[in-house]
């Protein structure tokens, strides 16, 4: 799915993640299902290319581990320096927020399964009833692990929450002056210089 470049100037990422939310708001107990036995791990994306002639934003599907939709910038032939400072600022933004995402999703996925089966063993109960189906716990007795959760990570999420909207708003600021910088190059009746002139790099 493609989607037209006029919304440069609206970025998706404005949601900072709240420490007494019930749940975590990046949807972790929907996230990827990670064995108990197996650590959190370097984050990696999801595959994820547009087509080369492409010249729009493109978003891609949920990732399996971060459940957030990736984001590849379109890089306008005449870039200007504003211009590509901005972009890598946004994309770099974006890895660094699906990073953090998979990286609690994992957490959260494992001690989950963690909490439960020892939730279980306590009651004398297997991991599965006499059906074969998967036993779960009651809404209190899970609200007493999402709430520990929370509180163990406060510290971590109050990091995050600092670092997004320094971040967001540092693209603010660019995106205003790339803006502005445009308006006055057409009122000015200014052309891009090409690629080459500006020393274009990906």
């Amino acid at each position: 799915m493609n989607v037209k470049a006029g919304s440069n100037l609206i970025f998706r990422s404005l949601r900072p993640c709240y420490t007494h939310a019930p749940l975590l708001l990046r949807s972790s107990c929907r996230g990827h299902r990670q064995s108990a036995s197996q650590p959190p791990k370097h984050a990696e994306r999801t595959g994820f290319s547009p087509a080369a002639t492409s010249k729009y934003d493109w978003i891609g599907p949920p990732d399996r581990l971060s459940n957030l939709r990736p984001i590849i910038y379109h890089i306008p032939e005449n870039e200007t320096p504003q211009e590509r400072k901005l972009r890598r600022l946004r994309q770099e933004t974006e890895d660094w927020n699906h990073e953090f995402w998979a990286n609690q999703n994992i957490t959260f996925s494992k001690e989950k399964e963690e909490y439960v089966r020892s939730q279980l063993s306590a009651k004398g109960l297997s991991e599965r009833d006499d059906d074969g189906r998967k036993r779960t716990l009651s809404s209190e007795e899970m609200a007493v692990f999402y709430k520990h959760f929370l509180d163990k990570n406060i510290t971590r999420h109050a990091s995050y929450n600092r670092e997004w909207y320094r971040r967001n708003f540092t693209i603010t600021l660019l995106m205003a002056k790339v803006a502005l910088h445009n308006t006055w190059r057409t009122l000015t009746g200014q052309t891009r210089r090409t690629g080459r002139e500006e020393g274009k790099t990906t």
